[in-house]
């Protein structure tokens, strides 16, 4: 791995306006290529993580850096909730952040039919989002992020609302994106089995403070098949990760 991380939170804490303290001092750093799992129980300040490495919200204390000063051109969010535009297509839904960028029609209309290929969802372009099932709906959700063709995804807990055989597959999928495109990726889910299959490395964290209390590696090569999800190896990761959170503070909301 390169010597300097792609992100780095140096000892950052976080304060909102209400006196909660989201976090306190914690520290944590992706490299390039990386697929980082944080896991913890709600108000533990794993969206609040995604929102500082977004620039979306400040520290109250410590750093947040990045290698590359254009990292907001190559970053997409990826939020639990679709939300999607209910009057729009499936087409239009995806287009929007090429339009808002001033991308020309033609141009971003290639771009957003390559996406949807690349999620397979080509085919529907005409569909409206009430004419999608969940897992479509997060597959749509996941175009318009990756239609940017960025570099960084940060997900918060995208797939948390869809029943297991669509979280699976989805689960599956995004691996095979994630190998194809090299991305950097920081994932936030309550779902330890999902952060054992997918990640190089599972951030555990824990409550008031919110803080990270272990780092767990995850020692198995991909491609990760389903043979992987009923190996020993994997539910040797799944009782350390469970146990891990078994220590972690009652939580209050974020």
């Amino acid at each position: 791995m390169n010597a300097r991380p792609l992100i780095d939170m140096d000892r950052v804490s976080k304060v909102y306006g209400n006196g909660t303290v989201a976090l306190q001092e914690m520290s944590l750093a992706a490299q390039q290529g990386e697929f980082i799992t944080l896991v913890g129980a709600s108000g533990c300040g794993k969206s609040t993580v995604l929102r500082l490495a977004a620039g979306l919200i400040e520290p109250s204390t410590g750093r947040v850096q990045w290698s590359e000063d254009d990292w907001r051109k190559k970053l997409a969010f990826v939020f639990q909730e679709a939300a999607l535009m209910p009057w729009a297509s499936l087409l239009e839904n995806v287009r929007l952040p090429l339009k808002l960028a001033g991308v020309p029609q033609r141009k971003s209309r290639n771009l957003v039919q390559e996406t949807l290929h690349r999620v397979g969802l080509n085919g529907f372009e005409k569909s409206y989002p009430r004419q999608l099932s969940g897992g479509m709906k997060m597959r749509a959700s996941l175009a318009r992020a990756l239609v940017t063709q960025p570099e960084i995804l940060l997900m918060d807990e995208p797939f948390g609302a869809l029943d297991e055989m669509t979280r699976s597959k989805l689960n599956r999928d995004l691996l095979e994106l994630w190998q194809q495109q090299q991305w950097t990726v920081l994932f936030v889910t309550h779902n330890l089995y999902e952060a054992v299959y997918l990640s190089k490395r599972v951030v555990v964290m824990a409550a008031n403070p919110g803080r990270v209390l272990t780092e767990i590696e995850i020692d198995a090569p991909y491609p990760r098949t389903e043979e992987f999800r009923t190996s020993r190896l994997y539910n040797e990761y799944c009782r350390e990760v469970f146990a891990c959170l078994q220590e972690t503070a009652s939580p209050v909301l974020t």
